[in-house]
């Protein structure tokens, strides 16, 4: 479920096939003479992935900041090709395809590959990362367990020679080598003579040298097990044993002659993976493990080793109220503290923070212990000189701190539906670079390292997103060119706040919209601490238009618990995820019904996906008399049954707060008296994230309590959808629900 805070939008992503009694219904949507116009639209939104196909991905500027390299897909396929943008021509040509380097064959992905991906939402193939070297003369390409280096000058590419299975490549800060992951254990390569060499040793499945456990790379952010010196003679990796891990197994239920996939996962209460640091010579030789009170802070959070500043780590105690941020001596690996952080509820983790200055004068750090989002500067022995983006400007990310000038970049904005690109000099007043469009904006954007090229990805309420190439002081240079298919029509939306408590919320009406007309309500929620909705995004509103379009009112709802408002506001659900996060959905959709008196409140559904998708379920049981219909996809049923580090950092330790974990799961409605709303529940019976058994805890426990729902198993599924074909059948099944269920006053 992931804690970082990015721009993305938080939608429905499950696939599914009918069950019996509403097959028919569903058929009916998508065969014979009844099709309707709107399914026209349903198979591009999914054969497209959201009209995101042929929009410009991962773009990179030289150092020199005459190109810009990006990556993209055609319009209908999800392969990626690498281009390159010249900022003074505006033209923009191929560089390199993977159809070039595969030579016919094809794209192959090991295990731990998969789950890599499936940990970073990466649904494209093709080329899905590149390194760009420093001095911007080299590129570094994975493919299909293999990797290439291109000459930028020449426009060559060469095969690194190493064993199969790589995983995350990078290369060195001089450019010279390449390390990456393969069999358990490190290995780099020296491109002068393309040979490859072992960095670490006696890597095995259940202690890995060099990658991320599970819940760094699911609920940390942090994706990568092993860091360069700045020097490149020295590395930093993880050793992470999960030998005392409980194993959990996903069986391809299609296929049970194959056996099961193992997986270390660690649930609350329970042991996590034992991770320790190790700093080696590249060379090869002893390791020097790093000493700090593991004890005391088991989870290494974070680990950067900056340009300029020594090898800091963030370490984290279980529960998340406390951090220590340490220096590394990689000679003894004896550390020091630098700052300790305390929250009495959590602590949210940004990964690009602490950020050294290349002087080595001090460090950028991000804190919510004011009360709000904030970047402090602290000087080199972890003092605080003085606060660079104060609480309630809204800092969401770090776009840039540019080095030469002490220019700090960052998307956000104080209004949470909305964000642009702002820069902020010296602790003064954050003002905005640019935004592309005209109006509110979702900007987010990347800065050259000297501050001269700034790249915006810029949408808005009537557009999608385009990306544009501009100098730092927000003059357009050109923009990136793409081959999307725009969607067929502008959502007819409005964002507004309501209620005493000013709640964000969105409202798509049918483009046949009838004043006076009641219409029945979906509630299309998420509630989560870790993101928002309501944003200021046609991309994020096409799939509701085409629900409403169907004779509804589409809601959406940031109450209580979603982040990018106070700190306050987001930890009121310390130890209670199933009481102020429903209470506030159905009190804004009241106030907002006081503002729009179509919406008809005795005909209300809701529909949502993993923590959405337990929001569903849960108003489902627990308020049926408000939700009288429900779909919920990838729920957690028991958050006994989720991992440790979000799940013990918002209801803490099960033998310490049983009554947090009671009053949190949905067995607990499921044994109350009287019926429910009626559900609909999806899984994917081959999600590693929350497991399938969720979905049947639930239904047992239902089926126990002569509770009538339904269960739509998806089968040989992940938590992440990328199958157009299912992505299509899944809306029109969620229709053909609200359709039986609400239509009807």
């Amino acid at each position: 479920m992931g804690i970082q805070l990015h721009l993305r939008q938080v939608l429905i992503t499950a696939l599914f096939l009918g069950a019996p009694a509403l097959a028919q219904e569903g058929k009916a949507l998508v065969t014979g003479a009844s099709r309707k116009p709107a399914d026209t639209f349903l198979h591009q939104y999914a054969e497209t992935r959201r009209f995101m196909n042929g929009r410009p991905a991962g773009a990179r500027i030289t150092p020199d900041e005459q190109s810009v390299l990006f990556l993209r897909t055609s319009p209908t396929s999800n392969v990626q090709v690498l281009y390159a943008f010249d900022v003074a021509t505006g033209q923009a040509r191929e560089l390199l395809t993977p159809e070039a380097l595969l030579k016919g064959a094809e794209e192959t992905l090991t295990p731990e590959e998969k789950a890599r991906r499936e940990r970073m939402r990466v649904s494209a193939r093709g080329f899905t990362s590149y390194n760009l070297s420093e001095d911007g003369t080299r590129l570094l390409v994975p493919l299909s367990g293999r990797l290439y280096v291109v000459d930028r000058a020449t426009g060559k590419s060469t095969e690194v020679k190493t064993g199969p299975g790589v995983i995350d490549p990078r290369l060195s800060p001089d450019g010279k080598q390449v390390a990456y992951v393969r069999g358990h254990d490190v290995y780099r390569v020296d491109l002068g003579t393309n040979q490859e060499k072992r960095v670490t040793k006696g890597g095995t499945a259940e202690k890995t040298h060099g990658l991320a456990e599970f819940v760094a790379q699911e609920e940390m952010g942090r994706f990568s097990g092993y860091w360069w010196s700045p020097d490149a003679k020295s590395i930093a990796y993880t050793e992470s044993d999960t030998s005392e891990v409980e194993k959990l197994t996903i069986v391809d239920v299609m296929h049970p002659e194959k056996g099961g996939e193992v997986f270390p996962y660690p649930r609350p209460g329970k042991p996590n993976a034992k991770v320790r640091l190790g700093i080696t010579p590249v060379t090869g030789g002893k390791t020097v493990w790093a000493q700090w009170d593991a004890q005391k802070y088991p989870y290494l959070a974070t680990v950067k080793w900056d340009k300029g500043g020594p090898l800091t780590l963030l370490v984290q105690n279980r529960l998340q109220t406390e951090e220590q941020v340490l220096t590394v001596d990689p000679a003894t690996g004896k550390t020091r503290v630098l700052l300790t952080e305390r929250d009495a509820a959590w602590i949210n983790l940004q990964q690009d923070f602490p950020l050294w200055l290349e002087d080595g004068s001090g460090f950028l750090w991000y804190t919510e212990r004011n009360g709000a989002s904030e970047v402090e500067l602290r000087r080199a022995n972890g003092e605080l000189e003085r606060s660079v983006v104060k609480p309630g400007a809204g800092f969401r990310g770090l776009s840039r701190f540019v080095q030469s000038d002490r220019t700090l970049y960052f998307s956000g904005g104080p209004t949470p539906p909305e964000s642009y690109v702002w820069r902020v000099k010296d602790g003064g007043t954050p003002e905005k670079v640019a935004t592309g469009i005209t109006g509110p904006a979702v900007d987010w954007g990347m800065v050259s390292k000297n501050g001269g090229i700034l790249v915006l990805n810029s949408q808005g309420p009537k557009s999608m997103p385009r990306t544009l190439v501009m100098k730092g002081d927000g003059t357009k240079l050109g923009e990136l060119p793409e081959v999307a298919q725009e969607p067929p029509f502008t959502p007819n939306f409005e964002v507004r706040q309501v209620g005493a408590k000013k709640f964000w919320t969105s409202l798509v009406k049918p483009r046949d919209f009838k004043p006076g007309t009641k219409l029945p309500v979906i509630v299309d929620v998420y509630a989560g601490a870790i993101t928002t909705v309501v944003h200021q995004s046609m991309a994020a509103h096409l799939l509701n238009q085409w629900m409403a379009d169907q004779g509804f009112l589409v809601v959406k709802v940031d109450g209580r618990g979603t982040p990018l408002r106070t700190a306050e506001w987001n930890r009121v659900v310390k130890h209670d995820f199933a009481t102020v996060t429903l209470d506030d959905q159905i009190e804004a959709v009241q106030a907002l019904a006081k503002e729009v008196p179509e919406m008809d409140l005795q005909r209300v559904g809701i529909t949502g996906w993993s923590f959405g998708g337990y929001m569903a379920a849960l108003a489902a049981m627990k308020r049926p008399d408000f939700f009288k219909a429900s779909v919920a996809g990838a729920l957690v049923t028991d958050w006994r049954d989720y991992d440790t580090h979000a799940t013990e950092r918002y209801l803490g330790l099960p033998e310490e707060t049983p009554q947090a974990y009671e009053v949190s799961s949905l067995l607990t409605y499921a044994k109350k008296e009287g019926p429910i709303g009626a559900l609909l529940m999806l899984h994917g019976t081959a999600d590693d994230n929350v497991y399938f058994f969720h979905a049947l805890k639930l239904s047992d426990a239902l089926f126990r309590a002569g509770k009538p729902h339904q269960l739509l198993p998806l089968s040989g599924l992940t938590h992440m959808v990328a199958d157009p074909l299912v992505t299509q059948r899944q809306y029109e099944r969620v229709m053909a629900h609200f359709q039986q269920y609400l239509k009807s006053p």
